[in-house]
């Protein structure tokens, strides 16, 4: 690719900033906060997202300081950057001096009211300071269990009042609920005491480039939305695969499972993507309402149309790797999933009839994410007399991860004097066009949330739609408890009730990676 095509492919938008506010991480000394909050922050510093009057406040229990607490987070990041590309290995201390000129850190217990009143004295004195204007980002990166506690003490202590033009928003990370039923209770308690344009429901799948790029894909290109519909496609997989057991979470994954882990959430944000309508704009709410649309046209899945799985013992790669029964802190009887597959149907004029078939699963051949679309089959008539069985499939293949791009499969005649066809692709990788600065995912939504711009972070009806669809898988597996875990190998490519799923519908998966 020549410099000037790169060149042309850039963006001429100005370089946003956004506005001087304090960002108070509850759960500062989490892995979370470690991991992906701080990276994701000192990536927007880099670039220079970040107002030169930004506050880092951490909040935990933990006896700890500002130097502290920042050098150890810097000592973390360290160690993270040390597998990435060179010249991005190390941390620049200019960058981070930046970043943690103003932090400050509050010792104190979240379920403590005493803690919300001192938070809100360092507040006060941090924004006379640096002149913040009174607005404030809260991150809970904390366990679910603690949303409701800590917003309520942040409403009780006045934080979360705006007024004039200064502004006070909470990220709330996922799980949001368990349930149908829990959802709409969490999102009860939260909008009694903020606004839905306060809250921020944030599932990092949202931040990839190539989730964001579905509707620029769409909706920019008028060559694929006239075939987006029930007319040409046949159906729709999305995959969401990983090589990863539950490693040291087994605590947790042994009440939430694969299904309340990746299908309300990330697996059904993918599909929303893929499904809706244009919007008028794309304005938050604008964006918002087709997907929400989408979860209203959408039936509850059919205990016929959904399977799970549990894994064994088995290989990935050249290691040997535990059953999910042996994994640390995970019963030796565990009825829990990890793996899920399910057919869904979307009821409304763009996608009825066309099914939505989603998998997602750990200890599987290949960490895969993908949106495949197979296009309905050209007729045979001109072919019946070349020796041709069978037309070559159309699919239309996003891929998010491990390489992020865009296949198109098709079929062309070979070289020689016969009529014989081959599959074969043309392929975009964001990589050959795109300098991509480093990037957890992360960066998009935390700074979409500094300028108040919540089109990829989830709404209220959003959050209890998407439960709604599941709500009878959850119900079915709660009262009939498995007898055949564990039922596929690490390593492979699933249990055979998946391929069941698509087999009785005279289709089949593709193959992973």
């Amino acid at each position: 690719m020549s410099d000037q095509s790169k060149e042309s492919a850039k963006s001429s938008a100005p370089r946003k900033v956004a506005p001087p506010a304090a960002m108070v991480i509850f759960g500062a000394n989490g892995d979370l906060t470690k991991r992906l909050v701080v990276p994701a922050l000192y990536n927007l510093c880099r670039a220079g997202k970040l107002a030169d009057n930004f506050v880092l406040v951490g909040v935990d229990r933990n006896d700890s300081d500002a130097k502290a607490w920042t050098q150890g987070l810097k000592e973390f990041l360290a160690t993270t950057l040390q597998n990435a590309p060179a010249g991005n290995n190390q941390v620049d201390e200019q960058v981070w001096a930046r970043l943690t000129a103003n932090a400050t850190f509050v010792v104190g217990d979240i379920t403590k009211a005493d803690t919300y009143k001192h938070l809100g004295d360092v507040l006060s004195e941090l924004d006379k300071q640096h002149q913040l204007g009174g607005n404030t980002l809260f991150y809970l990166a904390v366990g679910d269990r603690f949303f409701g506690p800590i917003i309520d003490e942040l409403a009780a202590a006045g934080l979360t009042k705006e007024e004039g033009e200064h502004w006070r928003r909470v990220i709330v990370e996922k799980p949001f609920g368990h349930d149908l039923d829990s959802a709409k209770a969490l999102n009860e308690r939260i909008l009694k005491v903020l606004h839905e344009t306060q809250v921020f429901r944030m599932d990092h799948f949202l931040g990839k480039e190539t989730v964001q790029n579905i509707m620029a894909f769409r909706f920019a290109n008028g060559m694929f939305e006239h075939m987006w519909n029930r007319d040409r496609i046949d159906h729709v997989q999305v995959t969401a695969a990983e090589t990863v057991g539950v490693e040291k979470r087994g605590s947790f994954y042994e009440v939430t499972g694969a299904l309340r882990d990746m299908v309300p959430n990330h697996v059904f944000q993918l599909i929303a993507m893929v499904a809706m309508e244009p919007p008028v704009s794309f304005a938050a709410d604008d964006v918002r309402n087709k997907k929400a649309d989408v979860f209203s046209a959408m039936h509850p899945v059919k205990a016929e149309n959904v399977c799970r799985g549990q894994y064994g013992a088995g290989r990935i790669g050249d290691a040997e790797v535990p059953g999910y029964r042996e994994e640390p802190n995970v019963a030796p009887d565990s009825d829990t999933e990890t793996y899920v597959a399910m057919k869904l149907e979307i009821d409304n004029w763009r996608w009825a009839g066309v099914p939505f078939y989603v998998r997602t699963g750990k200890r599987l051949s290949k960490r895969w994410t993908e949106i495949a679309l197979r296009f309905k089959a050209a007729p045979y008539a001109l072919f019946k007399d070349a020796p041709v069985e069978e037309l070559g499939a159309n699919w239309l293949i996003i891929q998010i991860q491990p390489d992020e791009g865009i296949r198109l499969h098709f079929s062309a005649k070979q070289p020689g004097t016969r009529m014989e066809l081959d599959s074969v692709s043309m392929d975009f990788k964001y990589a050959d066009w795109f300098q991509q600065a480093p990037a957890n995912g992360y960066e998009t939504l935390i700074f979409d949330c500094l300028i108040g711009d919540a089109t990829l972070f989830q709404r209220a009806d959003q959050v209890e739609g998407a439960w709604r669809v599941v709500q009878p898988a959850l119900d079915l597996w709660s009262s009939r408890k498995s007898i055949g875990f564990p039922d596929y190998a690490a390593g492979s490519d699933g249990p055979s009730c998946s391929d069941a799923l698509l087999q009785r519908d005279g289709r089949a998966w593709r193959k992973i990676g």
